[in-house]
């Protein structure tokens, strides 16, 4: 047996082996051809936008202390609510959108938009209390007279960017359901150029002060809505845009139940990663130099974050396209390309913070007792920015694939009923600190991602394709008119 085992090893490779293995890196190259053209405007527009808060906040900053604070907390119970709701509810486009596209019912996906649209606005004037009492509520969370007032007023002026959302996420993603994230892209591009020119105009020259700092937002984010629409509407999806049509209010109900459940999964995510943290170490001795260091290291890991975010956008997208097309292996194919890059990008990301942990606190800091903080966790920002790039990739084949209900309750799960206890035990009960509470939420984490990650490898691709196709008939148009939808 040794020897014919080794007369097997010198025989010379078959022409059928090379070509299934220039077959293989083929497809490889193509997938990942068509991954980064969506990861890499996804990034640069995530970054953009990122940046954009960030110059907003430096502003307020310069006009004082209190500026700064009332414009921190708007924003945080601003973006909040939209990032965790209208953001998860627009997420169910990714969805029905890119299936749509991928089953060529080019036509629905503009209805879809369309529906969103309603939904999202509905959705937008329920939350409107939250911003019109926001004094009331940050004086019953413990915020001062002043700056509860403050950030009360921010929260009103901030009502136009808050109905922005209605109609900028659905463009969003109704755009990149088709791939044309270059286009979104250029727009933040130039928007982003917009913005600065106006803060500085505003603040700098007509001296507006924190009104203005809020008008600038407001200014600066309708009109990135309105050059998306503008694209859209004057020519830039011929396919897909067929117009204005009453087609989008059958079916509304059934549309806004999915679009809940959708939002539902996104906003377990953000409030989980967004808020837990800060709130528990608020709590403990020497909270000030505490939070100082952990919101630093936060910042670094929100910089990141917006990299790994990309990765979910395009994973939802390109899942939802080969499903909608009934192409169950090539999204199976695609979910290993995106998770494969996904951690080799993070895992980059992970050691040049660990290269650079002595050094990347003084670019926010000065102070001793911060900057050793600083360094101590950035094993935790390390781990988070690695799992990360994990997490997001199975959320996007949730989005993709139309898990969102299950994943909500997965969310529940692994960061409410296992993440948080875990990290009261390991920083109060285990007197860990700050290091212990962002322990146990890793910990909830890790356990969202293997969950997903058994989900995704024990699914029936070629099953989940017939799905998504009843679900894309049952969602098209039938000779007298468009069927009532019923999400399968």
């Amino acid at each position: 047996m040794g020897s014919s085992f080794e007369t097997c090893l010198m025989l010379p490779r078959t022409g059928n082996e090379h070509h299934e293995q220039q077959s293989l890196y083929r497809r490889v190259l193509v997938e990942s051809k068509k991954l980064w053209s969506i990861v890499g405007p996804a990034i640069l527009v995530n970054l953009l936008n990122f940046t954009t808060i960030v110059i907003t906040q430096a502003f307020a900053g310069h006009l004082g202390d209190f500026e700064f604070a009332s414009i921190s907390v708007s924003n945080s119970l601003i973006f909040g609510f939209n990032n965790g709701l209208m953001l998860g509810m627009s997420s169910a486009l990714e969805t029905l959108c890119g299936q749509a596209f991928g089953a060529k019912r080019y036509r629905m996906v503009g209805i879809y938009m369309q529906r969103a649209w309603i939904t999202l606005f509905l959705c937008a004037t329920l939350l409107l209390p939250v911003y019109i009492f926001a004094t009331p509520i940050l004086r019953w969370n413990g915020q001062s007279e002043e700056l509860a007032v403050m950030a009360g007023n921010v929260s009103i002026w901030s009502i136009p960017l808050h109905y922005s959302y209605v109609f900028l996420c659905p463009l969003t993603r109704f755009l990149m359901s088709q791939s044309k994230n270059s286009i979104i892209a250029v727009i933040s591009s130039f928007v982003f150029v917009f913005h600065i020119f106006i803060t500085w105009l505003f603040v700098n020259e007509m001296e507006l002060g924190l009104f203005g700092i809020v008008m600038t937002l407001n200014l600066s984010w309708w009109f990135n809505a309105i050059c998306l629409f503008g694209y859209v509407v004057f020519g830039g999806c011929p396919l897909t845009w067929t117009g204005f049509s009453r087609d989008a209010l059958y079916g509304i109900w059934d549309f806004i139940k999915f679009s809940i459940s959708s939002g539902i999964m996104i906003c377990l995510e953000t409030w989980y990663s967004s808020s837990v943290l800060i709130l528990f170490t608020s709590k403990l001795k020497n909270a000030q130099i505490l939070v100082d260091a952990l919101s630093i290291c936060l910042s670094v890991n929100g910089w990141m974050f917006m990299i790994s975010l990309a990765f979910f956008a395009a994973t939802g997208v390109r899942v939802a396209n080969e499903l909608g097309a009934g192409n169950g292996n090539a999204a199976k194919f695609s979910i290993k390309v995106s998770v494969f890059t996904s951690m080799l990008v993070g895992l980059i990301m992970a050691c040049s913070l660990m290269i650079l942990r002595h050094k990347y606190g003084f670019i926010y800091t000065s102070s001793p007792q911060v900057l050793d903080i600083i360094y101590k966790l950035t094993w935790h920002v390390a781990i988070s920015v690695l799992l990360n790039s994990a997490q997001l990739v199975f959320s996007g084949v949730a989005i993709g694939s139309g898990w969102q209900a299950l994943v909500a309750y997965v969310n529940i799960g692994s960061y409410y009923l296992i993440g948080i206890p875990l990290s009261l035990i390991l920083g109060y009960g285990l007197d860990l600190g700050v290091f212990g509470i962002w322990s146990g939420m890793i910990g909830g984490i890790f356990l969202q991602t293997s969950v997903l990650t058994y989900i995704t490898v024990n699914c029936d691709w070629d099953k989940e394709a017939l799905e998504a196709g009843k679900r894309v008939k049952k969602w098209s148009i039938n000779k007298k008119n468009i069927e009532l939808m019923q999400i399968s």
